[in-house]
């Protein structure tokens, strides 16, 4: 009997050694999966951007828009700057050239490094479809924590002032960065937050500008200087 069941205790051991591991989608949920799969897929097109200024360092986040290192970011984050350095997904740092701005209107602007190789891009979406409700993920350099995402939905559309409103998580130094839907697709550049408290806070108010306006400054830009977009 005792051999039967050292046996028998054998058999059951052996059988779970070589049951296969658990598989990716066992391990997390659907929404978790959209989560890693999304940020996996687009963290190595945001870099790290900070600016000399006077008063120290202005930090924030940007996107690459052309694999020959052309990057979008928001405008005020170099206001007033002497240097740029942009640091990529891999740690790697650059000098960057400001060399198109758009403050005064939409708060854009495009950096231009020279990388050793071509670079990963990331994917602009529209902003035309954008719902109350849908879901969304952001990645930024708040604090100096490069590519952070945090998640949220759609709190509002404020088709007056051309911004979209979430509770996403933004902070300084994520202005810039780029607003996801589900598909990894670019709907909003972040841009700013609701702070009564003067910083002390982040109470779940930010705002992005529709992609649709950043995809009209980027074309504009092309056209009167199609060379910044020639690798």
């Amino acid at each position: 009997m005792k051999n039967f069941m050292k046996i028998a205790l054998a058999l059951v051991f052996s059988f779970f050694m070589f049951l296969p591991a658990p598989g990716f989608a066992e391990i997390y949920s659907f929404d978790e999966r959209i989560n890693i799969r999304v940020y996996e897929s687009v963290s190595p097109s945001i870099v790290a951007i900070d600016a000399d200024i006077s008063e120290g360092v202005s930090s924030g986040t940007g996107c690459i828009i052309d694999s020959g290192g052309l990057i979008l970011t928001s405008s005020h984050v170099l206001d007033g700057f002497k240097t740029i350095k942009v640091t990529l997904s891999d740690g790697t740092s650059y000098s960057g050239k400001m060399v198109a701005d758009n403050i005064d209107n939409s708060d854009f602007a495009l950096i231009k490094i020279k990388p050793d190789s071509s670079l990963r891009t990331i994917n602009l979406g529209n902003s035309s479809n954008v719902r109350v409700g849908q879901k969304v993920l952001a990645i930024g350099n708040p604090f100096g924590f490069n590519r952070t995402l945090t998640t949220g939905i759609v709190s509002r559309v404020d088709k007056k002032r051309n911004k979209i409103q979430t509770d996403a998580a933004i902070n300084p130094g994520s202005s810039g960065g780029p607003l996801l839907n589900q598909k990894g697709e670019v709907i909003g550049i972040n841009q700013s937050i609701y702070n009564p408290d003067n910083n002390k806070s982040n109470i779940g108010i930010g705002f992005a500008v529709p992609v649709d306006i950043a995809k009209k400054f980027i074309e504009d830009v092309k056209k009167s200087d199609p060379a910044l977009f020639i690798n």
